[in-house]
């Protein structure tokens, strides 16, 4: 029996990609996001769109729900 992948360790496995992208775009995210490589920029603009997706998930979760605020 194999043992599970952690999860920090799965996070640090890296797949080799070849992609084209606009060397403009790229320098602008860099700028923006503050990222050093183009890789740096990719994995931090990836985070961002499963953070987006989280956010909406919980938001839609809580559609309808009503929030009071806790008793002083």
């Amino acid at each position: 029996m194999t043992k599970p992948i952690s999860a920090a360790r799965r996070s640090s496995r890296k797949a080799s990609t070849t992609v084209r992208l606009s060397p403009d775009k790229v320098a602008a995210a860099q700028r923006i996001l503050g990222t050093r490589t183009a890789t740096e920029t990719i994995e931090a603009a990836l985070d961002m769109i499963v953070l987006r997706k989280a956010l909406l998930d919980g938001t839609r979760a809580l559609y309808g729900l009503t929030i009071t605020p806790p008793e002083a």
